[in-house]
Formats: structure tokens, C-alpha cells, sequence
């Protein structure tokens, strides 16, 4: 049996966390566009995409659950289309009972309401009430999604919260994840005292950066943080 913290749920980072990892780290990070729009506002996730390109029929997503790892995102690519839905509830539905964290859909969902029952995460470019009418071709799964240019491979981790959806090298996952998770605590720090009456200018030293930028005026702010150990992002 696992040691329960070999079992422990990894904490998902926001994505505005990330962002900034990603500048101190010097990592590439893409942003899915930003028309993408939660349908369950304060319900973030994060895992492995598992895309795939919709051609007009459910087939294809089944496929893509049926061999999604444990807590995979499915990312549907439809060409941010907005004549058609091209998932709903029971297509959500079944995601989310093969144990999926969240969908990314660019291209429009149906059945809203099944949908907020249902709960799994979704962003997608909003409602509309019909399925796809065209013939879709015959052809195996295009294992691949492109959000208005965005490319999400297997290879891809996907995260989102209420600031959008995040695309990311599997393999840089770890590293951002730690860095974000310690911005985060520096910056909870920060607004705690905050809360008990410390100005975030007196945690800063503003005054000092304030004076060493009349004696330096290349001195950016960012720069000084990072001499300091500010973890906030300008």
C-alpha cells in the first residue's frame, strides 16, 4: 500500500502564479484565448491534455476519453466555430465519470444546465442549442488541438482557473508548479500582514527602491524585487 504522502493530491497553482514562474523562470507558457470562458466560475484544474480535433462526430471524443490517463483535460479543437455545440451532457458526462479533471472546448458547448449539475470544469466560447448538422468525414482521431493557433499535443499539461487556461510542456510542469506554489506563499505572507496592518510598501522597503532608483534610474522595480525576494510581478 502507498504511504499516504506518496497518495496526496499535488496543490493546483493559480493560473496567474504560473504566469509569473514562467517570467522568473524564463519558460515558454502559452495562453489559450482569452474568449475561452468558465462555465463554473472557482472550480480550477490541472492535467495532462488529451486533445483532439472534433469533425462533426462523437466517435472521435470517445475515443480520446477511452485513452485519456487518470486526470487528463480533454481539449476539443472545433475551430472556435459558432454555428454548433459540439459537446454536451452526456459527452461531459462521460468524461468526468472516466475520471477527467476538466474540458477545454474552442468551439461552443449545449445543455448548459445538466452541464452545471454535472460539475466537471469546463471553458469553452459559450452556449448554443444545436449539434453539429454536417456529414463528418470517415477517418481516425486527430490526436491534436489548436486553440486559435494555440498547440496542445499529448505532450501538453493543461491548467485553468477564473483567469483562463494555461498551456504547458509536460516536462516544464514540474519546475513551474514549484516556483508558483512559492510565489504564492511569499505573496499570502505578504497580504496576511497586510491584513494586520503592514502596508505592502513598508514590506517592500519602497522608500529604499525609491532611493536607490533616484541614485540608479535603470533600476526597475522587478529587478529590485528579485534582489529582495518580492514576489509580486509588474
Amino acid at each position: 500500500m502507498a504511504a499516504e504522502s506518496d497518495t496526496a493530491p499535488v496543490p493546483i497553482p493559480a493560473t496567474a502564479a504560473i504566469a509569473d514562474a514562467a517570467v522568473r523562470l524564463g519558460i515558454a507558457v502559452q495562453t489559450a484565448p482569452v474568449s475561452l470562458v468558465a462555465l463554473l466560475p472557482g472550480r480550477p484544474f490541472a492535467g495532462p491534455a488529451a486533445p483532439v480535433t472534433h469533425l462533426g462526430s462523437v466517435d472521435v471524443l470517445l475515443e480520446t476519453i477511452d485513452d485519456a490517463p487518470p486526470g487528463a483535460v480533454l481539449v476539443v479543437d472545433n475551430g472556435g466555430r459558432d454555428d454548433e455545440a459540439c459537446v454536451g451532457d452526456l459527452m461531459l458526462l462521460e468524461a468526468r465519470e472516466a475520471g477527467m479533471a476538466g474540458a477545454v472546448i474552442w468551439g461552443r458547448h449545449r445543455d448548459t444546465a445538466q452541464l452545471r449539475e454535472i460539475g466537471l470544469p469546463v471553458f469553452s466560447r459559450g452556449a448554443h442549442p444545436f449539434g453539429p448538422r454536417r456529414v463528418p468525414p470517415a477517418g481516425t482521431a486527430m490526436r491534436s488541438a489548436f486553440l486559435d493557433g494555440v498547440t496542445v499535443t499529448a505532450e501538453h499539461w493543461v491548467v485553468g482557473d477564473d483567469d483562463g487556461v494555461l498551456v504547458l510542456a509536460a516536462g516544464d510542469r514540474e519546475q513551474l508548479f514549484a516556483e508558483a506554489l512559492r510565489i504564492q506563499t511569499v505573496e499570502g505572507a505578504q497580504a496576511e500582514r497586510m491584513r494586520g496592518g503592514s502596508s505592502l510598501r513598508d514590506q517592500l522597503d519602497f522608500a529604499r527602491y525609491r532611493s536607490r532608483q533616484a541614485e540608479d534610474p535603470s533600476l526597475t522595480l522587478r529587478r529590485y524585487l528579485a534582489e529582495t525576494g518580492g514576489a509580486i510581478e509588474t
